[in-house]
């Protein structure tokens, strides 16, 4: 549905020199995908960029796609994450803890500075949006590299 009339413009927003602020949208596909970086994931994992970081707001997300057996290298964020899993079956460990099993249609809170990884179960694919603020331009600290013993929880 297209609506054509303007509402909320004020004079006073032009005399004033502030830049008005109104609603924006990203289109699908309007950013390139790329491949997730090696120093960061093992296995094969896609992101798509969802929305950048833009003053006053910090935060940015992407939507991530992990192949069967892809994951995360260990990481932390400066204010935590959240994860919504949109598609097949993944996991997810903090630090010292169990893997626990995600599948389509949680939500998962990562607190800020905890040490974790996430990516697909050995035999399923999953997909999640990743929304994550950043401090001074940095939404992660990356961290070693998640062995296989680690991954298949031994």
């Amino acid at each position: 549905m297209k609506h054509s009339q303007q509402t909320g413009v004020t004079s006073g927003a032009a005399a004033s020199n502030e830049v008005p602020q109104g609603i924006s949208i990203s289109r699908s596909g309007s950013q390139p995908s790329s491949k997730g970086p090696t120093e960061y994931f093992t296995g094969s994992v896609r992101i798509d960029p969802l929305f950048k970081a833009n003053d006053p707001l910090r935060a940015s997300g992407a939507r991530v796609t992990f192949e069967p057996g892809a994951r995360a290298a260990w990481h932390t964020h400066p204010f935590g994450q959240i994860l919504i899993v949109t598609a097949g079956a993944g996991w997810v460990q903090q630090w010292g803890g169990p893997i626990e099993e995600i599948r389509e249609g949680d939500v998962v809170r990562i607190p800020p500075g905890l040490k974790h990884w996430h990516g697909a179960t050995a035999t399923s694919g999953m997909t999640h949006i990743a929304i994550q603020e950043a401090l001074d331009d940095k939404a992660a600290e990356w961290m070693e590299k998640v062995s296989d013993e680690q991954y298949r929880g031994k």
